[in-house]
């Protein structure tokens, strides 16, 4: 008598696609401090897309509560002028994110450019371009937007994206030619570059994927500079107050509306400083969770 077994059912294959999603919410669950963060940058996110839709000019505006009191009406009070602080905050939001995100990809672009070049053809191509970075690096950044600002008024966020992002790609680049230096001897690119494959090839389709992350990471970071550099600037009123920003708001407060002396004056202070702080605390811990992400020896599997 024989006995027929039951054919063998395979599971369906996950595709590496969810089951990167899955890791992804796995480690966000992990720490809610980390979902978190991706909220909080996901709402500034919206406000600096959304921001001017909610509060068009001209923004709410009453000139009978000058420093009015925070209320359900103005959740942060009004400023010297009776305009909405919560509505100052949202609607420089675009700018700030503008200049943060131009800075971030003109660092990341000219210091992946530099580091990788520099990392993987060696020999003299390093010695130049290192030394070019060494150049970079010692010039002083604060100091020199300081006088570039007395002849360019940086009119828009991308002027000033521009700028930082030229003064700033330095760190980036060492980082990056390390990279490509460890890179560089691993099998994969070793059997690339027997083949034969062009230099074009093996940069962007073997080193540019295994960088990505950390390329990605290093934006983010950028990014949070990048606040703290603009809005450094407009707060020492280096740069014209024409711009929705919040060192402006910071600048009018301290130096035209008493905050420091007036307890009244204290909300106007205290609004662009807490979305300053709560913008950069979520893109650090989005850069936590990404970290933990991308490599596998920090997972908790």
């Amino acid at each position: 008598m024989t006995v027929t077994q039951a054919p063998q059912v395979l599971p369906a294959p996950v595709s590496p696609r969810r089951n990167f999603w899955r890791g992804v919410a796995r480690v966000l669950r992990r720490k809610p401090s980390r979902m978190a963060g991706v909220a909080i940058v996901g709402l500034f996110a919206f406000l600096g897309v959304a921001g001017p839709l909610l509060y068009p000019n001209p923004l709410p505006r009453d000139d009978n509560a000058l420093y009015a009191a925070p209320s359900w009406a103005h959740p942060f009070g009004t400023d010297f002028e009776g305009t909405d602080v919560l509505a100052l905050v949202v609607t420089g939001t675009r700018y700030v994110l503008l200049a943060g995100l131009a800075t971030a990809v003109i660092t990341v672009a000219l210091g992946t450019t530099i580091g990788l070049l520099a990392g993987f053809h060696r020999g003299r191509w390093d010695t130049v371009l290192m030394r070019l970075t060494d150049l970079q690096l010692t010039i002083p950044g604060l100091p020199l937007l300081l006088v570039l600002s007395t002849v360019w008024k940086f009119t828009s966020p991308i002027e000033m994206g521009v700028v930082l992002g030229v003064l700033g790609w330095g760190g980036i680049a060492r980082a990056v030619r390390s990279q490509t230096l460890s890179l560089r001897e691993r099998g994969f690119i070793e059997a690339a570059r027997g083949l034969g494959l062009p230099t074009r090839h093996i940069i962007g389709r073997e080193l540019l994927p295994s960088m990505a992350p950390y390329i990605a990471m290093n934006m983010l970071i950028a990014v949070t500079g990048a606040i703290y550099a603009q809005v450094g600037l407009f707060f020492l009123g280096v740069l014209p107050f024409d711009a929705n920003n919040w060192g402006v708001m910071l600048n009018l407060a301290v130096f035209g509306g008493g905050a420091l002396t007036s307890a009244a004056a204290l909300p106007y202070l205290l609004a662009p400083l807490l979305a300053i702080l709560l913008l950069t605390l979520g893109i650090v811990l989005v850069v936590d969770a990404m970290d933990e992400i991308f490599n596998p020896r920090l997972r908790e599997e």
